[in-house]
């Protein structure tokens, strides 16, 4: 793996330390994993993308080797995105290109809209904000993302249930949000990175943060700048899969034209796990946008 220890630093931030993989050359690109992952998931595009950027492809606080964030204020995508900024500045980047995929696509757009003068081009892989997600809950987007309401409720309940089978609950959530339904098309080295997720007990809470803040913190701040009418100026490149998550929400450019001034988007043709379904489509369309 290109994303392995030998290209891995340590980061020091207020927020805990940050582990990140960092190679290539170029200008900097920021890669933000997803849920339930690691930076791992990034490995399939990471070798086309490091050829004409350098890539800061950092461990979300709470999943794989970075610092759990104390608690749910600390794991909201604000909070995220602070240690993210700090992470960059530390590595010399005051201003960079962004892309995130699921929970990282949260953390990244929340940058955006926070820090706009660093954030000069950004790409979100198969989301919709999470103010949308909420607003447009209905029985069958319910029955799509049940894991939003799930991993909210109160320590201990989710925790305790996962943890019962942490590989079961694992492989059954990145089986169903695959358009071919199996695991064929995870790496190993990176199943074994996901797997440590959800059997360390303090990354196993922090997850469950991460969604906790999504039902409440997260969901606030997304509602105070829609209110102050606060947009994207960043140039947006939305990617999602044809068989995903945010394309049964509703069509992705009519929500994310609400929050964007500069925006593009396609289809991929693959489930929710774009990179790793379809890493060429995935990787031309970001060598695009990104070049």
């Amino acid at each position: 793996m290109i994303l392995g220890n030998e290209t891995c630093r340590h980061i020091d931030t207020r927020g805990g330390m940050i582990a990140a993989s960092v190679l290539g050359s170029g200008p900097p690109l920021l890669l933000l994993h997803g849920f339930p992952q690691t930076r791992a998931m990034w490995e399939p595009v990471a070798a086309s993308l490091a050829a004409s950027h350098t890539l800061v492809v950092p461990d979300l606080p709470g999943y794989g080797d970075s610092d759990a964030p104390a608690d749910v204020e600390a794991a909201s995508k604000r909070a995220m995105a602070a240690s993210m900024i700090e992470a960059m500045n530390a590595l010399g980047f005051d201003s960079f290109d962004l892309a995130g995929h699921d929970r990282g696509g949260r953390v990244a757009y929340r940058m955006a809209l926070d820090h706009p003068e660093r954030v000069k081009r950004l790409a979100v892989l198969d989301i919709l904000p999470t103010y949308d997600y909420w607003a447009k809950m209905d029985r069958a987007f319910a029955l799509k993302i049940y894991h939003w309401a799930f991993l909210a409720q109160p320590y201990p309940l989710p925790e305790t249930l996962i943890g019962g089978e942490p590989d079961f609950w694992l492989e059954w959530t990145l089986k169903s949000w695959t358009a071919s339904q199996s695991l064929d098309c995870y790496a190993a080295e990176a199943m074994a990175t996901y797997r440590k997720n959800f059997t360390d007990p303090v990354r196993l809470k922090a997850m469950c943060d991460d969604y906790r803040a999504g039902a409440t913190i997260d969901l606030d701040h997304d509602l105070a700048s829609r209110a102050a009418n606060q947009r994207i100026i960043a140039p947006t490149l939305v990617l999602w899969g044809a068989n995903g998550i945010a394309q049964n929400a509703h069509t992705p450019l009519d929500v994310w034209g609400d929050w964007c001034n500069d925006l593009r988007g396609e289809a991929i043709q693959s489930g929710h796990f774009l990179p790793e379904e379809n890493s060429a489509e995935t990787g031309a369309a970001l060598s695009r946008f990104f070049t």
